[in-house]
């Protein structure tokens, strides 16, 4: 970020330093203390819509292979940058530094991803005209068109590659848009503005703007953005909808995910990637493994290999450190938040089988079983290192208890019978199901996304485009 004392922001593709200071404590166990961000205000909020608008023209007709050398660039960029972006997502959100390099990585895929659908997912069709006798004569056409200025709020827990999900798609669909990363963790946003303010985009065309989450109301209410994505908590997205009026409304939101674990299943691979799912980054993900789901036949085994497992394998400590597997929650009250959880559960008779305290930021891996379904652990998403476990005798009991949740948004099964993976693909209230896998099993071109509680629309380089972009027939009637 070259010498600069603090972090710009970004509006309209310009450098900022103006305005008020957000602080970004060092979260990696470093001892580097804070790092200072310029704080955009609700007036250069609205600069930053306003010079989208007045893009939109621009960026609408910019040529397809322009809008590929653009994002090929970020790529390119980002992978020559990728120690220092690990590094920073080490300060801003406390992620273990094998976890953080691999973030870097994806965020690389996902630009890949975007430059190719670009060139294929605007494509239409010639539909047929003919079908009845008043259609002979005429000729039907389809394409798709950019929807306009987006707005795009991202959350903490995937700093880089959530907000590559958004505006890799929407260079790709040629809209213009406004971030609005979380102030918690905006640094490798403005990063990526700097690689953007690299390129030829339309002057105008994009803004980063870190901001307090009050003054980003216009993004939300102002009509002149047509598209809101935003990616975070379900209490929080569902009321934005409310306020978002006309515009299209794009959300990514919370889980509670649930694996299943039938008889025939490979027990130690079940283990080993049950525990990855729950303890992976902490457990803030929202397809983090929580609840899972094992046959009585496999139960025992299960848990006494997991608790092993994750006992031998899953320590805690800084960030920074190489053997780190579960480093810091983003904030004291997250680690507060799931120790209460655990406390809950144990109140109303669960029992813990590993792990279960937390030493300040730092909760440790936590295996827990014989907990409530009335229980927050249950019922909400614990967004912690936790992992519950429970017993079932009849697999279409497992799915009902799967289908309980308010939350749809992925689920895992192991078994190796294929009746069965097609019954849950059937039955399961959710965006996806993972067959010998676990939910947050997840390739950064599948179309993501969930039902119920956990969002609208899918993320994925070709489903994000399809939803920034409209459907426009043309009818010709031949002469």
């Amino acid at each position: 970020m070259g010498n600069d004392s603090r972090y710009p922001y970004y509006l309209a593709g310009e450098p900022r330093h103006d305005g008020g200071e957000l602080v970004v404590a060092d979260k990696s166990g470093g001892g580097g203390g804070e790092v200072r961000v310029a704080q955009a205000d609700r007036a250069a909020v609205g600069e930053a819509i306003t010079a989208a608008a007045g893009a939109s023209q621009a960026m609408r007709r910019l040529p397809t292979h322009k809008r590929q050398a653009v994002l090929r660039h970020c790529a390119r960029r980002v992978d020559e940058r990728r120690e220092e972006l690990a590094e920073l997502l080490c300060i801003e959100a406390g992620k273990p530094i094998t976890d953080a390099r691999g973030e870097v990585a994806r965020l690389v895929e996902t630009f890949r991803d975007a430059e190719r659908e670009a060139g294929r997912a605007l494509a239409g069709e010639v539909l047929p005209m003919d079908l009845a006798e008043r259609g002979e004569g005429h000729v039907g056409y389809t394409k798709r068109v950019p929807v306009g200025p987006c707005a795009l709020i991202t959350p903490f827990n995937f700093p880089l590659n959530l907000v590559a999900h958004k505006v890799a798609p929407a260079i790709a669909a040629g809209c213009t848009f406004v971030v609005k990363p979380s102030p918690r963790t905006p640094l490798g946003a403005i990063v990526l503005g700097e690689i953007l303010a690299e390129t030829e985009l339309p002057r105008g065309a994009w803004s980063v703007v870190t901001c307090a989450n009050e003054d980003a109301e216009l993004l939300v209410t102002d009509e002149r953005i047509k598209l809101l994505s935003f990616t975070g908590s379900d209490r929080v997205g569902w009321e934005l909808k409310r306020q978002a009026g006309k515009k299209r409304v794009l959300l990514e939101l919370g889980g509670n995910a649930a694996v299943v674990v039938e008889p025939d299943a490979d027990v130690a691979d079940a283990v080993r990637r049950i525990a990855f799912g729950g303890l992976y980054q902490s457990g803030q993900s929202c397809i983090s493994v929580q609840r899972v789901y094992a046959h009585e036949a496999v139960y025992d085994e299960l848990r006494d290999r997991l608790v092993e497992h994750v006992r031998r394998d899953w320590p805690t400590g800084p960030a920074r450190d190489e053997a780190t597997r579960v480093g810091p929650m983003i904030d004291d009250a997250a680690a507060e938040r799931v120790a209460a959880w655990i406390a809950e559960a144990k109140q109303q008779g669960a029992r813990v089988l590993c792990g279960g305290d937390r030493d300040g930021v730092t909760h440790q891996a936590t295996v827990i079983e014989n907990v409530s379904d009335d229980a927050k652990l249950m019922g909400e998403e614990a967004f912690g290192p936790v992992i519950v476990l429970a017993r079932y005798s009849d697999f279409g009991e497992a799915l009902r208890r799967v289908n309980a949740s308010r939350f749809g948004l992925q689920a895992g099964l192991f078994t190796r019978d294929l009746g069965k993976a097609h019954r849950a693909w059937d039955e399961l209230e959710v965006g996806a199901v993972l067959v010998n896998q676990i939910p947050s099993w997840r390739m950064d071109h599948m179309p993501y996304g969930g039902v119920k509680d956990s969002g609208l629309g899918r993320e994925g380089a070709r489903w994000a485009i399809q939803e920034m972009t409209e459907l426009r027939m043309m009818v010709v009637r031949q002469m």
